[in-house]
């Protein structure tokens, strides 16, 4: 008798484990409460897999051998209650395209911010340096998927800490942590230790032969360190002081050194700007120095690197004033580590759905850096009671096209208008994508 596994949620990592799961022998079953996007409707099809929308069948689900959670569905979902008090196992995506990979090896990335840059720029040098690699995860398309259908020698994960949670055997060769800072905690029962915890899952089945990666910078990774024991070879990455293995910046040379090599390189041959990121390319040349890419090939890869879709990315300078998406900044730490890198008077396009934010950790930045904030969303009063005091101009918008005529109007020759809304973007708009998207075509009709 095949094994029974239940797949909840049809977005790209559910049906990415489902045609997986089918390729593999499962008897698999799909089950959305929502109504499933029509690619994935057909790819369920194709593979006759099947499965329910708008609905969860819990006799059906129920009688799983095996359930794969969509990282979106949280432990205080009813069925996911049932399911956990009748005993089933509950696993990731990850860990079901950890299990059927064969013998390739995963560079694994986690962090609450600069995972995703981290991700697309360990990919890139690797491709440059002619890795056989896919790049998979949160970042693009399901690594169940890419298992299945186009397997390779090497992923490049990124992964978040809802897919670290119902992990069980999955083992990245190299694991990289690039900060941890309060986020999500409303899935945590607002406890940061919880959100701590699933963040060092990424190592806890690391083994001697591996690398574990991480900013020995960032304060949480370093009070917590001890807190989780690992058995790979530890390969930190700071500004602070020069570790024996690992990678630093000194003088404003990036060294780096994994036991057979040693690479330097000047900071400002980065493609990447903004302190921010050179911890990011610190992380993603270690990574490609550890599997073994050449270190011209490393240096031409992060030199020649462009910046991805909605994080810091330079849309146009309209008479004299430079226009900034990060509309990928959903939390207050990502917003700071974009105001850091700002060398101009700013005009800052902040708001949406807040998660609980604490807006004092921007604050000095802000005074700093800040002539005007535009909010953006549909509740605005906590961002007013934060800055009412620091900022001299704060003005509601109802849309992208408002908040950038706003920002426009009230820009200078010589500032930067930076969208960077620290929030979520469901209440105005689909998600982070669609308004960067509104934010880039409003910036073109100016």
């Amino acid at each position: 008798m095949s094994k029974r596994i239940v797949i909840l949620g049809g977005g790209e990592s559910g049906v990415g484990a489902a045609v997986l799961a089918a390729q593999q022998g499962y008897d698999v079953f799909v089950s959305d409460g929502g109504s499933l996007k029509d690619n994935y409707r057909q790819d369920l099809l194709h593979h006759q897999i099947p499965f329910e929308e708008g609905t969860h069948t819990s006799a059906k689900i129920l009688d799983a051998d095996e359930v794969m959670k969509s990282p979106g569905i949280g432990e205080k979902n009813e069925l996911v209650k049932a399911i956990r008090a009748k005993g089933i196992p509950v696993i990731s995506e990850i860990e079901l395209a950890y299990r059927h990979k064969g013998d390739s090896r995963i560079i694994g990335i986690t962090g609450s911010n600069g995972k995703t840059t981290t991700t697309a720029l360990t990919y890139h040098i690797c491709k440059y340096g002619e890795l056989d690699c896919a790049l998979v995860g949160n970042i693009g398309y399901s690594f169940a998927r890419q298992v299945a259908e186009d397997p390779k020698k090497w992923y490049v994960a990124e992964i978040s800490s809802f897919q670290l949670d119902d992990i069980v055997t999955f083992r990245p060769d190299i694991a990289i942590l690039t900060n941890i800072t309060e986020d999500h905690l409303d899935r945590y029962e607002y406890k940061f230790e919880n959100y701590i915890r699933s963040k060092f899952r990424i190592v806890m089945n690391q083994q001697e032969g591996d690398y574990f990666i991480y900013n020995d910078d960032d304060p949480v990774i370093k009070e917590n360190i001890n807190r989780y024991p690992f058995h790979s070879n530890p390969l930190p990455f700071t500004m602070q002081h020069e570790p024996n293995k690992g990678g630093f910046i000194r003088n404003g040379q990036m060294n780096i050194e994994t036991g057979n090599e040693k690479l330097q390189m000047s900071i400002y041959d980065f493609a990447l700007k903004g302190i921010h990121n050179q911890y990011n390319t610190m992380a993603a040349g270690i990574a490609s120095a550890t599997v073994g890419i050449r270190k011209q090939k490393i240096r031409d890869a992060i030199q020649s690197f462009e910046a991805l879709e909605h994080r810091m990315e330079y849309v146009s300078t309209v008479r004299g004033v430079e226009f900034v998406n990060d509309s990928k900044a959903t939390n207050v730490n990502s917003t700071w580590y974009a105001l850091e890198s700002m060398d101009k008077p700013t005009i800052l396009i902040l708001g949406g759905v807040d998660k609980g934010n604490d807006y004092s950790l921007i604050r000095d930045l802000v005074k700093e850096k800040v002539k005007a904030i535009v909010c953006m969303g549909v509740d605005n009063r906590k961002i007013h009671e934060a800055f009412q005091n620091d900022v001299p101009l704060i003005v509601n918008t109802a849309s992208a096209e408002e908040a950038v005529k706003a920002a426009f109007h009230f820009a200078t020759k010589g500032d930067t208008v930076l969208l960077s809304p620290a929030c979520a973007s469901f209440d105005l708009f689909k998600n982070y994508e669609d308004r960067g998207k509104q934010f880039k075509d409003a910036v073109k009709d100016l």
